[in-house]
């Protein structure tokens, strides 16, 4: 039976860890007894991985990993580094504020054969202007560097499957801060399936969002010099 896991990177986020723990573990449960909900602890300084480690005897199919604070980009490429030595067939990324839905995830699995890479583009979006204006941007930045057109390439919301990925992290410098985007582009650069069905993007559900617009910017110029600098790397 073909094995999914599900990474959720987690940075203080204990008002929502247990709420998307329970939403989430039910979907490893129904994809099969080797599937698990992976959730990264990114050295919180909140109760987030005492919160979520004390789910374990609740929720079987659940790991709970914690590690330095490195940003979501290391947390992520942690989990998808993980999944694959532990034998996944297929990996799930999402946050873990609470703005996706786990009800919207069948249509995602029910099409995983055409993976590739599977986008929810978050269409019906709650989280505010400045990050539709970010997503628009970086939209405009990869065409720029990149010469390719992506609808969301940031999205928290991705199936892939692990061979293919496999292939795609070796490209992906270590900790890179936008590893999804570069991995986003990537697949798109080397035709490898790249499709997009429509999500729906809630406000965050509680606590606090560690990204403001100052921040954002600074993330911008430091992304866009890595970009170039990566630019020969991607295309070769």
């Amino acid at each position: 039976m073909e094995k999914l896991y599900i990474i959720i990177p987690a940075y203080n986020e204990e008002e929502n860890i247990r709420t998307v723990i329970a939403q989430w573990h039910p979907v490893a449960v129904k994809t099969g007894l080797g599937s698990r909900l992976v959730v990264i602890d990114d050295g919180s300084r909140d109760g987030t991985y005492q919160a979520a480690t004390e789910l374990k005897a609740q929720y079987p199919q659940l790991v709970v990993l914690t590690k330095e604070n490195q940003g979501h980009g290391a947390t992520i490429l942690h989990g998808y580094h993980y999944a694959i030595k532990k034998g996944a067939d297929y990996v799930f990324q999402t946050d873990s504020d609470g703005q996706t839905l786990p009800s919207e995830f069948p249509q995602f699995w029910k099409r995983r054969k055409k993976c590739g890479l599977l986008i929810g583009c978050r269409v019906h979006r709650e989280d505010g202007i400045s990050r539709l204006f970010v997503t628009r941007v970086l939209r405009l930045v990869l065409l720029l560097v990149f010469r390719v057109w992506v609808k969301d390439a940031n999205a928290p919301y991705r199936l892939m499957r692990c061979d293919q990925l496999r292939e795609v992290l070796k490209k992906v410098p270590k900790d890179f801060f936008l590893s999804n985007v570069l991995i986003t582009v990537i697949y798109t650069k080397k035709k490898w399936g790249v499709y997009y069905y429509p999500i729906t993007f809630l406000a965050r559900q509680g606590g606090e969002n560690s990204i403001n617009m100052k921040k954002i910017f600074r993330i911008g110029q430091k992304s866009f010099c890595q970009f170039l600098a990566l630019k020969k790397r991607i295309l070769e």
